[in-house]
């Protein structure tokens, strides 16, 4: 068994509803599948391949998805959230700054971002957001290798309920795109 295998059946045996003991022991064995030998198959793949996003994992009863990602020094992913689901972010190779946001609602209703500060992840280090933690990230040294453990398939959550929540930055704050007039509008 390698260690993608061992780590998965770790969680596996651990899994239920959301709890700090569930959270920290998820991080745990992702900070373990850090410590992999770069000569175990999977990993040597993923080094070679540098693919922006592979599926490592999918579990078939409980639903967890571990991902894989390159990225380029430079790559910026703007404030998100995860909706109703939790994340993990792990660092195999490069340094990932993450940022941390809190959502402000002014008198008039409108919700802008005012930023908590930031983090750099470096190889060996995981991290994680709950629901509803807003973040961003930044690769800072590159090619990064990072490994995104979620608690549900978030593509299909934002397809399906539409519950992620993405912001974009509009006469200098952070807004969430929702609230953002279209173009055409703005002329």
């Amino acid at each position: 068994m390698n260690s993608l295998e061992k780590s998965v059946e770790a969680i596996r045996s651990i899994w239920g509803p959301l709890s700090s003991e569930l959270a920290a022991g998820c991080k745990q064995q992702l900070e373990a599948l850090l410590q992999a030998p770069v000569t175990e198959e999977w990993l040597a793949t993923l080094h070679q391949e540098q693919l922006a996003q592979k599926e490592l994992h999918r579990d078939p009863v409980n639903g967890f998805v571990l991902l894989a990602h390159s990225e380029p020094e430079g790559l910026y992913r703007p404030p998100h959230d995860h909706g109703r689901g939790w994340v993990i972010y792990a660092i195999q190779q490069g340094e990932i700054e993450m940022g941390t946001y809190a959502r402000i609602e002014d008198a008039d209703g409108s919700v802008k971002l005012v930023k908590r500060g930031s983090t750099v992840l470096r190889p060996g280090q995981a991290q994680v957001y709950l629901p509803g933690d807003i973040h961003d990230t930044r690769c800072v040294s590159g090619p990064a290798l990072l490994f995104r453990f979620t608690e549900r398939d978030l593509k299909k959550e934002d397809k399906e309920a539409r519950k992620l929540t993405r912001y974009v930055e509009q006469d200098g704050e952070w807004v969430p795109t929702s609230q953002c007039a279209p173009e055409w509008l703005k002329s």
